[in-house]
């Protein structure tokens, strides 16, 4: 998995190199100005913009307020059954799980890898087996901040192996993204890269 990420970054710099192969072949003459001007402004624009720029905040800010089930959760005290039930319902391989009582406190997280290995393998039953006694308790979540840059959560989440992360911020649980999530996003910062080295060439910068 720990290759998919170097997959990506090495496929970002090809990119970034064939064009500017593509720079010096068609345009020898222009090559010290393109290269000045490449070095002063586009690599400015392009650190601020680039391959490597977007972070778990763009993708919630793309998925939208309750999109793809970010908010989507289930009681400790539901049964396990009731929340794979919402996790089919709703397309969605995950649920924040909430500690009963008025405040709604994050208890931990309940996946469907949880389901598998802890009900499905243990023989157990989903409909009297409680979340709480399932799921993935909060002191042991492993969470990103809005600030972090995709490919690191991408990094993190190959590493350790899980396809959701919950994003945390000042005041607690804002979202949770997926490892398709991040997927798509790095796959479309690729395009947009390649779309402005394009642009680049022909004088958009």
């Amino acid at each position: 998995m720990q290759g998919v990420v170097q997959a990506f970054r090495l496929q970002g710099n090809n990119i970034k190199n064939a064009v500017l192969q593509h720079v010096r072949l068609v345009h020898p003459v222009m090559r010290p100005v393109i290269f000045s001007r490449f070095e002063s402004v586009s690599t400015a624009h392009m650190e601020e913009h680039g391959f490597e720029s977007t972070t778990i905040a763009d993708i919630l800010k793309a998925k939208g307020k309750s999109a793809d089930g970010s908010w989507l959760w289930c009681s400790t005290d539901d049964t396990v059954y009731d929340a794979v039930k919402s996790m089919t319902q709703h397309n969605v391989g995950a649920l924040v799980v909430l500690r009963p009582g008025g405040q709604k406190s994050i208890a931990g997280i309940i996946t469907e890898r949880d389901y598998l290995r802890k009900i499905i393998v243990q023989g157990r039953s989903s409909k009297s087996t409680k979340v709480g006694d399932i799921m993935t308790e909060e002191n042991k979540l492993i969470t990103v901040t809005p600030d972090t840059k995709v490919l690191q959560a991408m990094q993190l989440m190959t590493e350790i192996r899980i396809r959701h992360i919950p994003v945390i911020d000042g005041t607690g649980m804002i979202g949770m993204v997926s490892i398709g999530d991040v997927v798509r996003a790095v796959v479309t910062e690729h395009r947009d890269e390649l779309n402005r080295l394009n642009a680049y060439i022909q004088g958009g910068y």
